[in-house]
């Protein structure tokens, strides 16, 4: 029984050696928007107005807004649970998913005032790639997150403008 523990124990051990060391990454964007920054949170800030400008559909599951809220992305695909709100931002997470890996997935969105009349909206991701193949699949990862937002800050930014 000794030498069972002993090699599960060695088991145990060069497992956890081999399981690759957290990268995360972050992604930045921004984008200027003609408007103050009340006037564009009123517009696409609210949690689940997602679904006007990334173009999914969003369900609130639990909560009102408050922290702890929780959306439910493109038909249950994806959940986010609200972690961080201001007046004029909010940050969110990705819980563990039961088999799959666990990427610490995070977004924030935030309207900032620039001037009275103008302001940026930035979007930041961060989440870990270790799980990634190499580097060309990690960059290729990244390229399509950041095509995917930059899509959403131009629909952000023509609503906020023009409705």
């Amino acid at each position: 029984m000794r030498h069972v523990l002993i090699a599960l124990a060695a088991l145990a051990c060069a497992a956890t050696s081999l399981a690759a060391a957290p990268e995360y990454t972050t992604i930045r964007m921004e984008i200027d928007v003609a408007k103050p920054a009340s006037q564009v949170w009123a517009k696409v800030g609210g949690y689940c107005d997602i679904s006007k400008w990334l173009e999914v559909e969003c369900m609130i599951t639990s909560g009102k807004g408050d922290l702890g809220t929780v959306r439910v992305l493109a038909g249950g695909r994806v959940t986010e649970i609200l972690v961080g709100k201001t007046d004029l931002s909010y940050g969110y997470t990705q819980p563990v998913r039961e088999g799959q890996f666990y990427n610490l997935y995070h977004g924030f969105m935030e309207a900032k005032p620039v001037t009275d009349k103008t302001s940026k909206i930035v979007y930041t991701l961060v989440y870990d790639v270790s799980d990634k193949a190499d580097q060309a699949a990690k960059d290729a990862d990244v390229a399509q997150r950041r095509m995917r937002f930059e899509a959403a800050l131009k629909n952000m930014k023509r609503i906020a403008e023009t409705e």
